[in-house]
């Protein structure tokens, strides 16, 4: 595929500042949105709280006892999507290729753009001034000629940066990055590349594509052509989504209930972290379980009125877990996911545009 340019832009702790944007009274001030001292987790954390070593997904009990000061405020989302929204309007004035991954962060091709402007730097950082200027919220961006190296530089210098990786640094950039920051390698795969004794990209790109889908399956093409800098994925207009999920294989097969019980318990709150992020409301939650002779078995639950708290769906997850036990065999796959979605009909995007080759970045 011939070059691109993609701008990946991510907000900055975004629920937590829209939280201090709205109330003054929170502002340089450790705070968490969800949850509260005794019970929940965690969905966003202000810079102040990330001092103390509070982040998203931590239990709340555990962040009160990391930074007593901290705050706890009642996550809005409907005031989140409506700042989310303004923030697709600043998008738009620049391309119509905007691709959201959640409320906070959205991939742009700006190949070709409407304002006619041959820098992506200079587009990235128009776009980060716009949101200051109108939302009084900041922006990291990254820009790189695809998705995974955009998404590589929009980390790089956060919060409030904006990082550039052109064409003729990739290789360099990708080698010393340690491989549990690739994204898309998640905590189990990177242990295993660690065993494996891969843990950098200059590592990674030294393994055959054979060694890696021996090893990683469907996964292990992903990350040979990442290792090379290539990503030819098109950054893909929104469209509705139909559902949310999350599964985990195992490297070691689960046989005891209590096993069982606490990897469900982890991928319940992994779940809540992104469904969060999306600003959804789900009707149906169900379970997926794989056997260790990938005998596949599935449960499922609907409440009518959506899944909108935490509570809801670890209670309903452990309604669906008791379902399941105690155990018929050993496990080595568990799922997760929401559907029926409760959102808005969004007007269908427009079709990808032709690319060519362009070197300004």
């Amino acid at each position: 595929m011939a070059l691109r340019k993609i701008i990946h832009v991510d907000m900055d702790a975004f629920y937590a500042s829209v939280e201090q944007l709205d109330f003054p009274e929170l502002r340089g001030k450790p705070i968490a949105v969800g949850g509260n001292a005794e019970r929940g987790v965690v969905a966003a954390a202000s810079y102040e709280a990330r001092q103390y070593g509070v982040k998203s997904a931590m239990s709340s009990k555990l962040a009160a006892r990391k930074c007593p000061a901290l705050i706890f405020v009642r996550p809005r989302f409907e005031r989140y999507k409506e700042i989310s929204r303004s923030i697709h309007e600043i998008f738009s004035r620049y391309t119509d290729l905007i691709e959201p991954l959640s409320l906070d962060e959205a991939f742009l091709d700006v190949t070709f753009n409407k304002v006619n402007l041959s820098s992506a730097t200079f587009i990235a950082q128009s776009i980060r001034n716009d949101i200051r200027n109108e939302l009084n919220l900041i922006a990291s961006a990254g820009v790189s000629y695809n998705k995974f190296l955009a998404k590589m530089a929009s980390d790089q210098d956060k919060p409030n940066g904006l990082f550039v990786i052109r064409p003729r640094d990739a290789i360099a950039f990708i080698d010393t990055l340690p491989i549990e920051r690739f994204f898309g390698v998640g905590k189990v795969t990177a242990d295993k590349m660690r065993e494996l004794g891969i843990t950098n990209g200059q590592e990674l790109r030294t393994l055959s594509l054979e060694f890696l889908t021996s090893h990683f399956g469907k996964s292990g093409a992903y990350f040979y052509s990442i290792a090379q800098g290539i990503d030819n994925r098109s950054v893909e207009p929104e469209r509705e989504r139909k559902s949310l999920g999350i599964e985990n294989t195992f490297e070691s097969d689960i046989a005891d209930s209590s096993g069982f019980r606490q990897e469900a318990a982890n991928m319940l709150e992994q779940l809540w972290k992104r469904y969060q992020r999306y600003g959804l409301i789900g009707k149906t939650l169900s379970i997926k379980l794989k056997y260790h002779d990938f005998v596949q078995v599935t449960r499922a639950h609907t409440k009518p009125n959506g899944l909108a708290t935490f509570p809801v769906i670890e209670a309903l997850g452990n309604q669906l877990v008791e379902q399941l036990l105690p155990l018929e065999k050993p496990v080595r796959l568990i799922g997760f996911q929401i559907s029926g979605f409760l959102h808005e009909t969004k007007e269908s995007a427009p079709p990808p545009v032709s690319t060519q080759m362009t070197l300004d970045f």
